[in-house]
């Protein structure tokens, strides 16, 4: 059985869901979130609390019931308080500006990266930190990985973009010997 699946999730003040046809529809003060569920699960919705529980109890249905368990609490979350990760730009002459709906980066390389805000996040640059917010935390996940990609931090001076909680292991490098 599954733990997570089994707590009953609170809907806030303010927040509502509804499920038509398998389709999952959570709206709440930053906005609207949707997503399709597995048709062996069922979502009931009374008064501010809403629990998903499986047609038919079996091991696929239990792995997928905390599954979509979690997804409802994450729609409910993102829709109420949002979600948010920050990145830290390091290294001499690595920057990042925001040009309408487009980050450009300068990271060392022989050209600019450009990369395009995806529609439903903001994003907010100061200096060497980037802030990546937004309802759907697959998303924001997602994007804040792909920046990351383009730039991963190096163990030797740690330069490159990193997660503001992330700690880069350092090396030595080479010694000196006389």
């Amino acid at each position: 059985m599954s733990r997570i699946g089994k707590r009953l999730i609170t809907l806030p003040e303010k927040t509502t869901c509804v499920v038509k046809d398998g389709l999952v529809t959570v709206s709440g003060p930053l906005g609207k979130s949707e997503r399709q569920f597995d048709p062996r699960l069922a979502v009931t919705v009374e008064g501010n609390v809403a629990q998903v529980k499986p047609l038919k109890l079996n091991l696929e249905t239990n792995a997928l019931w905390g599954t979509y368990a979690s997804h409802l609490i994450n729609m409910v979350t993102g829709v109420t308080t949002g979600f948010q990760k920050q990145l830290t730009i390091e290294g001499v002459g690595y920057r990042a500006t925001l040009t309408g709906d487009k980050l450009v980066f300068a990271l060392g390389f022989s050209h600019p990266i450009e990369l395009k805000v995806p529609e439903g996040i903001k994003v907010a640059v100061d200096k060497g930190n980037l802030t990546i917010s937004g309802t759907d935390k697959e998303l924001v996940g997602h994007f804040a990985a792909k920046i990351r990609d383009y730039r991963p931090p190096e163990p030797y001076k740690g330069k490159g973009i990193r997660y503001s909680t992330e700690t880069v292991r350092r090396k030595a490098g080479k010694k000196v010997t006389a």
